[in-house]
């Protein structure tokens, strides 16, 4: 091969790659959490799903555990730790219970949005309540009309006296019910993506006004509702960054976000695979266990071999966030690991009911929870479709 007309984008792909390997101090952290996982987290598990109540004693087990805070800086009460640790913790915790590790995902998305886009004083003030576990946050940027194509977001932002008035309807607002804060978006300035800010609005300022909570086929535990501004005020200093730069903070926090939706992927699909091997070794049909089947035997190997593989992305892509790689550098990367991951995790939560047979598809057996909850992960912090663009984009550019 001529190397000399190899593809710049070959040569981008080659030098953003970092290598991983688990340190002492993540191996010893995966088996704690494990241990957890294993106990009260994983005994509650189908009892949250199916009551649907906000896992409060989980919320104080994970602040007890010091995981809560696991990437805070140490002056806000954290441990610094970097996001390939934070995707181990989360793997681990969601094979057992999702709405569990749900709990620090609303807690460090806006932990990502605050410290990449605040300034000095906006992030003593709301880190190290978050970090204790004192302040709790919603993220509320989808639309009823808009998904992910944040660039049209029609929530406005108009500038008064002191501040802005916001006025607006958000979906989807995770944790909204629970939280004294939402970091939001919405229109300052011009069309596009050019013309949105990020803001900090109190859950119970005037103006504010939450529906109900919404009946999700995932993630129940976590209430997520319709959320309208009407005319809310927000001061100059609650907005987050410069004004018009709303949509790149959005696109690096969901960036950071991805291998974590992965590693959530990686857990259900362990779970999901822990589950039909323990089961096929029990049941038996025709005076054998089913294991003992090839047909059978072949679908778990192929369970194995798509979980393993997703693995190796989604720490890949964490460990170049860790290793210094520029959210947007990483994106390709990125949308790669959570499109491989989630869809991986959607076929083998799907491939684990069937070995289930009849009792798969009864809620006495967890594999209809797992396929649940697989599905959300398609398409939460950007669909997998606009992961596809965004690798699609960067392999023609």
């Amino acid at each position: 091969m001529n190397t000399t007309t190899q593809s710049s984008t070959a040569q981008r792909t080659h030098d953003t790659g970092e290598q991983y390997a688990l340190t002492t101090e993540q191996q010893a952290i995966v088996e704690r959490v494990r241990r957890l996982a294993d106990g009260p987290v994983g005994a509650g598990a189908a009892e949250r799903d199916r009551t649907g109540d906000y896992p409060q004693d989980m919320f104080e087990l994970l602040l007890a555990e010091g995981l809560l805070a696991l990437p805070f800086s140490s002056e806000d009460g954290g441990q610094e730790a970097g996001i390939l640790t934070c995707a181990l913790v989360i793997e681990e915790l969601t094979r057992a219970c999702y709405n569990t590790s749900y709990l620090l995902m609303m807690t460090w998305q806006p932990f990502f949005a605050i410290s990449l886009a605040g300034d000095d004083e906006q992030r003593s003030r709301y880190l190290p309540g978050l970090a204790r576990g004192e302040l709790r946050f919603s993220t509320a940027n989808t639309e009823p009309e808009v998904g992910s194509d944040m660039a049209n977001l029609h929530t406005r932002a108009e500038h008064v006296s002191g501040g802005y008035r916001l006025t607006g309807t958000k979906v989807w607002a995770g944790n909204a019910p629970v939280s004294d804060y939402f970091v939001t978006f919405a229109r300052t300035g011009e069309a596009g993506h050019k013309g949105l800010s990020t803001f900090v609005v109190a859950t119970g300022a005037e103006g504010v006004h939450l529906g109900r909570k919404m009946n999700k086929i995932g993630g129940r535990a976590i209430p997520s509702c319709e959320v309208r501004f009407d005319g809310v005020f927000v001061p100059e200093s609650d907005r987050l960054g410069e004004e018009g730069k709303g949509f790149g903070t959005a696109a690096s926090t969901f960036t950071l976000l991805r291998p974590l939706v992965g590693a959530r992927a990686l857990g259900l699909a362990r779970g999901a695979l822990d589950h039909a091997v323990a089961y096929a070794k029990e049941r038996r049909a025709f005076g054998q266990a089913i294991a003992d089947f090839q047909g059978l035997q072949w679908m778990l190997a192929d369970m194995k071999i798509g979980l393993e593989a997703s693995r190796h992305l989604v720490y890949k892509s964490a460990a170049v966030l860790d290793g210094g790689t520029s959210p947007r550098e990483a994106a390709p990367l990125i949308g790669m690991a959570k499109t491989f991951a989630t869809d991986t995790a959607m076929k083998i939560t799907v491939d684990a009911l069937q070995i289930f047979g009849a009792n798969g598809y009864s809620t006495d057996y967890p594999m209809e929870r797992f396929m649940r909850e697989a599905k959300g992960l398609q398409i939460i912090e950007g669909t997998n479709q606009i992961q596809r663009n965004i690798v699609a984009r960067d392999l023609l550019a």
